[in-house]
């Protein structure tokens, strides 16, 4: 699928596409072997060609440089946003989002029949703000594993 760039891009909400080259959109879904590095959704199967999303937004001072990538499907970049916190729903308190480029997944989150469940402040906030237990993905993630796949294998 070719990427898009360029005006119709802007038109589609990527403009900031057109802030990462090719060579370094590249980079980003390779090291990520082609899953979301938030929800571990495969591009494959998510309907929508996933995007570099960077950690830390340009209107935050982050940088367009592979520490500040990560490889996101459309639908965790678009909630998390330029986000870099949100509230913890168990303790009510100001919690960081995870940053894939230093956080283990696996030590933050775990999935249970589908759905994805927060095993710290930090993953738990990740969980809730970028929507990661919507019904069509806990369904997704069910028949994946219904199936022999796993969303993070």
């Amino acid at each position: 699928a070719a990427i898009v760039e360029g005006p119709l891009a802007t038109r589609l909400g990527h403009a900031m596409s057109d802030w990462i080259s090719l060579e370094l959109r590249n980079f980003v879904r390779q090291r990520a072997r082609g899953r979301c590095e938030y929800c571990q959704l495969h591009e494959d199967d998510a309907g929508l060609r996933h995007q570099p999303d960077h950690i830390v937004a340009l209107k935050h001072r982050g940088a367009t440089i592979e520490s500040n990538l990560a490889f996101s499907c459309a639908m965790c970049n678009s909630f998390k946003g330029t986000d870099l916190s949100s509230i913890d729903p168990a303790t009510g308190t100001l919690v960081r989002l995870i940053n894939p480029r230093i956080d283990d997944w696996s030590a933050h989150f775990e999935v249970v029949g589908g759905r994805t469940i927060g095993r710290t402040p930090e993953g738990r906030v990740t969980v809730e703000l970028l929507q990661m237990n919507r019904p069509d993905l806990v369904q997704l993630r069910r028949l994946l594993s219904a199936v022999g796949r796993s969303s993070q294998s």
